[in-house]
């Protein structure tokens, strides 16, 4: 029997997990939010979401303060951002039975490695989102660009799993695709995370629009997307070069986006620098290639974070 999943928790309860969970709950589905920080005020006024696919409002979203109260279901989404993940230890085995499966929807490389210690790796899955999207308020979305889930097996598991969440993703009017190579999209993704979270930082906390109106800057982010393109080469994943072209002009339209680590800089709260540019180097390293302006770019990071401190 093909697995399927009838209960969801959603573990990190921002932009991406309110945003995704918040389209299964609205399309029916039996979804339980992990909700800290934000809890009362979610649960006065419930979830607001401002889409360009169309804005919707759960009033009483089903939200919990603890994942004992949440209890087992049938797939766990990880959500938050990876500063959070030493959690997982204590918070993943509340909410697991036998056929229990758990979905990383977090940036960068290594989150699949991380969960498969905890929960094993027969368990575990990968998704990237290639959205644009940010929490504005406590229970309130908005999302303006993009909203692609690429979903993939991390190993072989339980069958069928990827082409499932796909399905039910796209039930709940998330474009949902189910991929056959997992590393490859986790490389596509950091095609556009690398130069334009870093930059973000490195330049002291500055919008993407802003970015790419410096002919310097944008000439920089073309080098290091090379450089990702070619470190994924290198691993026999077949990136097009023409993914630069197409992220630098799906980034325009965007305005003065801003972009997640860049709201982590600003806000004084931990940067994601280990999965999205140290393990990427780390891996590329391995295989004797060179990423210069990549490594730059990660001196010029803890640079900013260091005077921030």
């Amino acid at each position: 029997m093909s697995w399927t999943f009838q209960s969801v928790a959603i573990l990190g309860s921002g932009a991406i997990g309110l945003y995704y969970g918040g389209r299964l709950a609205a399309a029916g589905e039996d979804v339980r939010f992990l909700v800290r920080g934000d809890f009362e005020s979610i649960s006065q006024h419930g979830l607001e979401v401002k889409s360009i696919h169309g804005d919707f409002d759960l009033p009483a979203p089903k939200i919990y303060q603890t994942p004992a109260e949440i209890g087992p279901v049938d797939l766990v989404i990880v959500a938050w951002k990876t500063t959070s993940n030493s959690r997982l230890v204590a918070l993943l085995p509340p909410l697991l039975h036998e056929r229990t499966q758990v979905l990383t929807l977090q940036n960068g490389l290594g989150n699949c490695e991380s969960l498969a210690e905890i929960v094993g790796p027969e368990r575990v899955l990968g998704g990237l989102c290639f959205v644009c999207i940010n929490r504005v308020a406590p229970g309130q979305i908005a999302h303006s660009g993009g909203g692609r889930v690429s979903l993939g097996e991390w190993q072989s598991g339980e069958p069928g799993r990827a082409g499932e969440l796909a399905r039910r993703f796209q039930l709940a009017k998330i474009e949902g695709v189910a991929t056959r190579n997992l590393q490859k999209s986790q490389w596509e993704k950091l095609i556009w995370n690398i130069p334009f979270n870093g930059l973000s930082v490195a330049e002291g906390g500055v919008t993407t629009d802003v970015l790419l109106a410096a002919p310097a800057t944008e000439s920089l982010i073309r080098e290091v997307m090379q450089e990702v393109i070619n470190a994924a080469h290198a691993q026999g994943l077949d990136l097009e070069e023409a993914l630069i072209d197409s992220n630098i002009e799906r980034t325009r339209p965007m305005g003065a986006y801003r972009t997640s680590s860049m709201i982590d800089f600003v806000e004084g709260r931990e940067v994601e620098v280990t999965p999205i540019w140290e393990e990427p180097l780390r891996r590329a390293q391995q295989l004797g290639i060179a990423m210069p302006q990549t490594e730059r770019l990660l001196q010029r990071i803890r640079a900013r974070l260091a005077e921030r401190a």
